[in-house]
């Protein structure tokens, strides 16, 4: 069964803060210089394939603005696609491309109809930096769409679900899966009304659910209930997100999964300041789990296998 927990049993279950996360924890083991590998999607995309960590398909890069006016050539042919920052943050300047009316305009989830010259328009201002960390100009990246698996039926309005793992010193600690909603547009965005639905590190099974920090049972749009919820091939959700740790040199990050039905679990972003909502999601604070990796012997570190043991052990 879902657990609702309050607010003051929160607190009591180590929750930190915004402070003593930036603080005792990304400021102590993530180096500044290794922020580009995971701020940059293109080059965690790049990083991610050569250490052999699978990814979802990049379709076309747009680097400058003169190159919009060649959108065409890249988007006519597909009938499904996300458009997305290189740099952006918290969701913002995502664009889902769901599929194509009879006028052949470019579909989004909510069933909203764009033209060209819409989808022209929002490449535009990703470049201009409207959506990038600090306002800086920016790529345009599109990538294939997520055929996402059965498993999620009723628990996802027309988005990709996904699965944040907080990865600390190579070991994953604590999960949530992000579903999308009607109001999320399609997006598993926390800020933008995604759920948040805290995940057993054992078997990946839901523990409690919450929408705008608020607590609830079942999804919004659908009625399904939450706590028939599992995370199918949840072990390889796991591997894959603790397999970034070898190439970002992070030693606390984010990493955001997704599963194909065809492909498998995918990476589809990393994360150097995760947010701390999936406590609120699990119902558990982060505090308790980061002092059990403290104190481990940190000399020679396991296999990947041996480290996701190890948390699917102790963190159950």
């Amino acid at each position: 069964m879902l657990r609702l927990v309050s607010p003051r049993a929160l607190r009591e279950r180590g929750i930190i803060g915004m402070n003593a996360r930036n603080h005792r924890y990304i400021q102590r083991y993530n180096d500044r210089v290794n922020y580009p590998a995971v701020d940059n999607k293109l080059k965690t995309k790049f990083l991610a394939t050569k250490a052999g960590v699978p990814v979802p398909d990049l379709l076309g890069v747009v680097k400058h603005q003169y190159q919009v006016k060649d959108l065409p050539k890249i988007l006519d042919p597909l009938e499904r696609f996300v458009i997305k920052p290189t740099r952006g943050c918290a969701g913002r300047g995502i664009l889902v491309v769901v599929g194509r009316d009879e006028q052949g305009r470019f579909l989004k989830p909510s069933g909203a109809a764009l033209t060209h010259k819409d989808v022209n328009r929002h490449v535009s201002n990703i470049l201009a930096g409207l959506h990038s960390l600090g306002g800086v100009p920016d790529f345009a990246m599109i990538e294939r769409i997520i055929d996402f698996t059965d498993a999620f039926e009723g628990y996802s309005y027309q988005g990709v679900p996904d699965v944040r793992v907080i990865v600390f010193g190579g070991y994953p600690i604590l999960a949530m899966t992000r579903l999308s909603t009607a109001r999320s547009d399609g997006k598993a965005n926390l800020h933008q009304g995604a759920v948040g639905v805290g995940l057993s590190i054992r078997d990946g099974t839901a523990l409690r659910a919450v929408q705008f920090n608020r607590p609830i049972t079942a999804h919004p749009d659908t009625d399904k209930p939450f706590d028939q919820l599992r995370i199918p091939r949840w072990r390889d959700h796991l591997e894959i997100a603790t397999r970034c740790y070898a190439f970002t040199h992070l030693g606390y990050f984010g990493a955001d999964v997704v599963i194909d039905k065809h492909l498998g679990p995918l990476i589809l972003e990393l994360n150097a300041r995760p947010g701390l909502a999936i406590q609120t999601a699990n119902g558990i604070g982060l505090r308790k789990r980061l002092d059990v990796i403290e104190a481990l012997d940190h000399d020679e570190l396991p296999p990947v296998k041996d480290r996701v043991d190890f948390a699917q052990e102790r963190f159950a």
